[in-house]
């Protein structure tokens, strides 16, 4: 076990238990399931800091660690890496907390870039950034 498998990394963003409908005949949560909340959870962190739309613009990197089980809660993390002038760059974090357990699991990694964008679509300046953040 690596040592950033220990504690999670970011803030709580998302928490969602996973359902039997989003399983396999194994009772192993699809990976697209688990992609998709850390999706999520990269548009809303990044909604925040750019104060507007954002939109995934790419998906550079994403480990799946582990299997994801029916009844898990995945607790989805995230922490803003880099800020360009109009995209986002963020490591999110999918860790499982087992119904009958509070231990906690990295099941899931990855880098995710996030593009803020007007009513239109078009790219557009993140704000600077201010105290209150």
């Amino acid at each position: 076990m690596q040592e950033t498998d220990i504690l999670p990394r970011g803030d709580l963003t998302v928490r969602i238990p996973a359902m039997p409908a989003d399983a396999n005949s194994n009772g192993d949560i699809f990976g697209g399931w688990v992609m998709s909340q850390m999706d999520l959870a990269a548009g809303i962190r990044a909604a925040e800091r750019a104060r507007g739309r954002v939109a995934t613009i790419a998906v550079n990197a994403l480990t799946f660690k582990k299997p994801v089980k029916i009844g898990d809660t995945l607790c989805v993390y995230s922490s803003i890496e880099k800020i360009g002038r109009t995209s986002i760059t963020l490591s999110i974090e999918a860790w499982t907390k087992a119904r009958a357990s509070d231990a906690r699991t990295k099941v899931t990694e990855g880098t995710f870039v996030m593009v803020a964008i007007d009513e239109n679509g078009r790219p557009v300046a993140i704000p600077a950034e201010t105290l209150a953040e």
